[in-house]
């Protein structure tokens, strides 16, 4: 994993006085850049972590809940680990095939903190573990706790001191002399959750939170467990090696065999961010974050830690691609739920437990610079026609590895009956925006179509041609969709958005890229040379052009659409350029390889919720599809 150094950590925002909106406090941890935040996830909820040491974003217990620390939209409450000495620089880097981050701090010794949401994860208790380790040198490392639950509502309250000879985390390695023992356990509410921090008895309480120095000689080692809980803990402590060692052996379990593909390292790192960002539920959300903006205050900043049915069958679909992963049966078993829970009023997302989302609302912080902080989102009013498409086509990936069974055909029969229904209505679409007949939207549910109708006729349930009448039915279907798009197609040739939009649409690459239209189709080439020449620009792709300004003025690239760019040249014989799109846009991320929705192209920096699922699901596609180039040397 690419690693890189950042200036030294401790700068602090200092407010005018007292407290702000929603108790703010005075001394707020100052935002970084989004590129240099990493995430350590478990699957129920996801942890950003600042060069700084500092955890600046966590919802806990799961993650629709309230943050009980919300330092990345300026909200009191934090976690911090940082070297004492501020002159230091920053680096970091994961383990491999796993979300455990190392962060690192070079000054006049070298201290590393080894950090992880533990595993297997608890819906309903978040176990953060944080190991500190003398490198190079001895270490003098400082930290401090100040949970606020409700994005920074609640200060810590019934703040009780444990002593006891060994809770399970303590200063261990081979040379511990001369280190402070710090065993023993704190424990409190914050609000509606409860917190117990294992491994800081020593701590003293300082400003409504909990502060400790820990020093360590050289080759000593320091853990720290902290647990967020929403019901009473069991009645002993957790033990550090032991969390540890179970966290360590589920990911050793998570990440396949990546040495046959192209940039092996980040397509596990894909697999790794996926899967932390995948519930036991098998919904994966859309993003860690809420209200990170992708344009300054342009009023494009939303909450993404939810479920969407396209994303999730987007990371299926690159899943399937690779081989038959368990999180592929996931995203199965979490679309057949919902197709046959709600059927033709399939909602375009959902809580990763299968719930409407809430109402949007605005917070009462200040935001990340450029974003208006808010929760929930109007996603779920909408009707958006290519979720139906985009289920069929997963469903259709997962009969290729004889992953469908008797309830998915069900929700199979549920997704076409929806579309022949409703295809004829004005959808959202992919971009979300104003119902329209979109063109996107009906070349998809073409795409699912002709998939499903393929996987029916040759794997599909039932005996004495059962499967064949329903390919022929569903064909039949695309067949009509595909005839009513004739108002779709521009003067040029080309596709065009809409009967009323005439711009081109990166999303109208995905129809060569499915098998909706075949590659030959004269309007399909038209399309993918409109969106090379008037899209495209230094290698990376923009969704379509706003108005007349250049391209980065209106927004950044839409990292993703770079990968479909890449899929598209794949699907037209042309490799190298291919190539040039995949390693172009793989290279829109910061040390810790996390993506977000936009790549600002000009100031190179990240723009939007991180990580984007979508996005990591693209380029774990792209590796997987363009290594059928190449054939890999030793070195892969």
């Amino acid at each position: 994993m690419r690693t890189g150094n950042g200036v030294h950590g401790g700068a602090k925002r200092r407010g005018a006085g007292g407290t702000g909106a929603a108790g703010q406090a005075d001394d707020v941890l100052a935002p970084r850049v989004l590129r240099e935040y990493a995430l350590v996830a478990d699957g129920e909820r996801g942890a950003l972590i600042a060069p700084d040491g500092s955890v600046s974003w966590l919802c806990a217990p799961r993650w629709d809940s309230p943050a009980v620390f919300s330092g990345l939209l300026g909200g009191p409450g934090r976690y911090t680990v940082t070297p004492a000495d501020p002159w230091h620089v920053w680096g970091g880097y994961y383990e491999d095939g796993s979300l455990i981050w190392r962060s690192r701090w070079v000054g006049d010794g070298r201290v590393e903190c080894r950090e992880a949401l533990a595993m297997p994860a608890d819906p309903h208790r978040a176990v953060l573990l944080r190991r500190i380790v003398a490198l190079d040198g001895a270490a003098k490392v400082t930290v401090f706790l100040d949970v606020r639950a409700g994005f920074g509502r609640h200060p810590m309250t019934d703040l009780t001191r444990h002593r006891a000879a060994n809770h399970g985390a303590a200063n261990h390695g081979a040379a511990n002399h001369g280190a402070a023992n710090h065993g023993g356990v704190w424990t409190g509410r914050s609000g509606p959750v409860r917190l117990r921090w294992t491994g800081a008895g020593d701590a003293r309480a300082v400003d409504g939170g909990l502060a400790l120095t820990v020093e360590l000689a050289e080759g000593a080692e320091h853990d720290l467990v902290l647990e967020i809980c929403d019901h009473d803990f069991p009645d002993d402590p957790p033990e550090a090696a032991k969390l540890w060692s179970a966290t360590e052996e589920s990911w050793s379990r998570v990440v396949p065999d990546c040495g046959d593909l192209i940039a092996a390292t980040d397509a596990a790192h894909a697999y790794a961010v996926l899967r932390g960002l995948t519930s036991a539920s098998g919904a994966m959300v859309a993003a860690a974050t809420t209200s990170l903006p992708e344009r300054l205050e342009a009023g494009r900043n939303y909450d993404y830690r939810y479920a969407w049915i396209r994303d999730q069958c987007y990371a299926g679909l690159a899943l399937a691609a690779h081989g038959p992963h368990p999180m592929l049966g996931g995203a199965v078993r979490f679309i057949t739920e919902r197709l046959l829970a709600d059927g033709p009023g399939l909602m375009p997302a959902y809580t990763v437990a299968g719930e409407p989302i809430g109402d949007e609302r605005a917070l009462r912080l200040r935001g990340f610079p450029g974003g208006a902080p808010r929760v929930g989102n109007w996603v779920r009013k909408q009707f958006q026609l290519d979720a139906f498409g985009e289920a069929l086509s997963l469903f259709a990936a997962a009969a290729g590895h004889d992953m469908l069974g008797e309830d998915d055909w069900r929700a199979v029969e549920v997704a076409a009956c929806a579309i022949g229904k409703r295809w004829q209505e004005p959808d959202a679409g992919i971009w979300e925006l104003d119902s329209q007949r979109w063109a996107h939207s009906r070349l998809a549910c073409v795409s699912g179509l002709r998939a499903i109708a393929g996987a029916a006729a040759a794997w599909g349930p039932g005996a004495g041609g059962h499967g064949q009448r329903e390919a022929a039915r569903w064909s039949s279907l695309a067949d009509t969709i595909t005839a009513s798009l004739r108002d779709c197609v521009h003067p040029s040739g080309r596709w065009q958005r809409a009967p009323d939009d005439e711009r081109v649409d990166a999303a109208l690459l995905l129809p060569v890229i499915r098998g909706g239209t075949d590659r030959h189709d004269p309007r399909s080439q038209a399309t993918v040379a409109a969106v090379r020449s008037e899209l495209a620009a230094d290698g990376f792709v923009y969704r379509f052009r706003h108005d007349d300004r250049p391209l980065h003025k209106a927004e950044g690239a839409f990292t993703l659409c770079g990968f479909w760019m890449a899929l598209a040249e794949h699907a037209y014989g042309n490799p190298v350029a291919a190539a040039h799109w995949f390693e172009r846009n793989r290279s829109a991320t910061g040390p810790a390889a996390l993506y977000t929705e936009e790549y600002d192209v000009h100031q190179r920096q990240l723009r939007g919720n991180l990580p984007q699922a979508f996005v990591h699901a693209g380029m774990l596609e792209c590796a997987v599809t363009l290594s059928r180039d190449v054939r890999l040397g030793a070195g892969g």
